[in-house]
C-alpha cells in the first residue's frame, strides 16, 4: 500500500487518503435519462417513495442520492427514467460535447452508461457505434440502451483496437479506455495492483489510440478517459499519442468542474509536454469523486 501512497504523494503535494471519499460516499449518484422524463417530473416520483436529493451543481441532471432501499429494483428505473452513473463519470460525454448530427464512436462502450448519455445529449440523433468485444458484456449494453430508449445507437461485438475495420471514419471518438481503476472504487486495490501491471494496460491503451487515430474525421474530436490515477495510463500515454500524431493536439477543457487539478507535465523523473496542463485530473481527496483523467484532443 505505501508505495502506491508514496506515489501519490510525489506527484499530488496534497494528496491524502484519510481525506479520500469511501465507496459508499461516491456511488450513490444517478443521471435523469431527460429521453424519457424531465427532472422535475422524476424527483417528485422518488421524492414520494421517500429517496432524499441533492443536485451535483456541474452535472445538468445528476443527483446524489440517499435512500433506504436499492434504486435498481424501482419501476423508474427499470422504465428507464434514470441511469446510476457515478458524478465523475458523467463528465467525459459532457466533455465530448455531441452535437445531433454527429457521427460518434464509442470505443469502449459497454455496459452503456457513457454511451446512453451520449445519446441522450444528441437526442436520440446522429448516429453512435458502440463496440465492445465481451458478449455478456455487450448484452448489458444492449439493455441498457433498450431500457434508456436509446434508439440511434448501433452496438457491435468487436475489438476496439480493430475499428477502422468498419470501413468508417467518425466526427467525434470517447475512448474511456480499460485501465487499472482506482482504490475509490475497487476494494483491495492496494493488494491487487502492479507497477507492471500498469504498464501492461498503458500498452493497451496505445493501440487503442492508434485504432481512434485511423478512424477520426479531419478537425473531429477524441475524448480520452480513464479512472485511474496512474500517470503510466494517462499523461504518459497521451504525451506519447501526441508526439507519434503530429496532426493531434490538445485542447482546453471548458467545463467548468469544481476542485479538479490540471494533468500533470511531469512525473516520476518523467517530462511531459506543458501541453498536458491542459488535460484534467480528479483527485479523491480534493473532488470528493473517484479517481478520474480526462483529454480531449482534436485532429488537424
Amino acid at each position: 500500500m505505501n508505495i502506491f501512497l508514496d506515489r501519490y504523494s510525489e506527484i499530488c503535494k496534497d494528496f491524502s487518503f484519510e481525506n479520500s471519499p469511501k465507496i459508499e460516499d461516491v456511488k450513490n449518484v444517478l443521471r435523469i435519462n431527460t429521453l424519457k422524463i424531465q427532472d422535475k417530473e422524476l424527483i417528485k416520483r422518488l421524492k414520494h417513495n421517500k429517496i432524499k436529493l441533492e443536485k451535483v451543481d456541474f452535472l445538468p441532471q445528476a443527483y446524489k442520492y440517499k435512500s433506504e432501499f436499492s434504486l435498481a429494483s424501482t419501476t423508474e428505473y427499470l422504465q428507464g427514467y434514470f441511469y446510476l452513473q457515478e458524478a465523475a463519470s458523467q463528465i467525459p460525454a459532457l466533455v465530448l460535447a455531441p452535437k445531433e448530427t454527429d457521427i460518434i464512436l464509442d470505443m469502449c462502450a459497454a455496459p452503456g452508461s457513457k454511451t446512453t448519455h451520449l445519446s441522450q445529449l444528441m437526442n436520440n440523433k446522429g448516429i453512435i457505434v458502440a463496440l465492445d468485444n465481451n458478449a455478456a458484456r455487450l448484452t448489458a449494453l444492449k439493455s441498457n440502451c433498450l431500457r434508456c430508449d436509446c434508439r440511434n445507437v448501433l452496438c457491435y461485438k468487436k475489438d476496439a483496437r480493430f475499428a477502422f475495420d468498419l470501413k468508417k471514419t467518425f466526427d467525434k471518438i470517447l475512448l474511456d479506455a480499460p485501465c487499472s481503476g482506482n482504490f475509490v472504487i475497487e476494494p483491495k486495490f492496494f493488494e491487487k495492483k502492479t507497477l507492471q501491471g500498469f504498464l501492461e494496460r498503458a500498452r493497451l491503451q496505445k493501440e487503442l489510440l492508434r485504432a481512434a487515430h485511423k478512424c477520426l474525421n479531419p478537425k473531429g474530436i477524441l475524448v480520452y478517459s480513464t479512472c485511474s490515477l496512474e500517470p503510466e495510463e494517462n499523461e504518459r500515454v497521451i504525451d506519447w499519442f501526441l508526439k507519434k500524431y503530429d496532426d493531434m493536439k490538445l485542447l482546453p477543457i471548458q467545463i467548468k468542474i469544481p476542485n479538479s487539478s490540471p494533468g500533470l507535465t511531469s512525473a516520476f523523473s518523467n517530462e511531459f509536454s506543458k501541453e498536458l496542463s491542459k488535460t484534467i485530473r480528479l483527485w479523491p481527496q480534493i473532488a470528493k469523486t473517484q479517481g478520474f483523467f480526462i483529454a480531449k484532443m482534436m485532429k488537424d
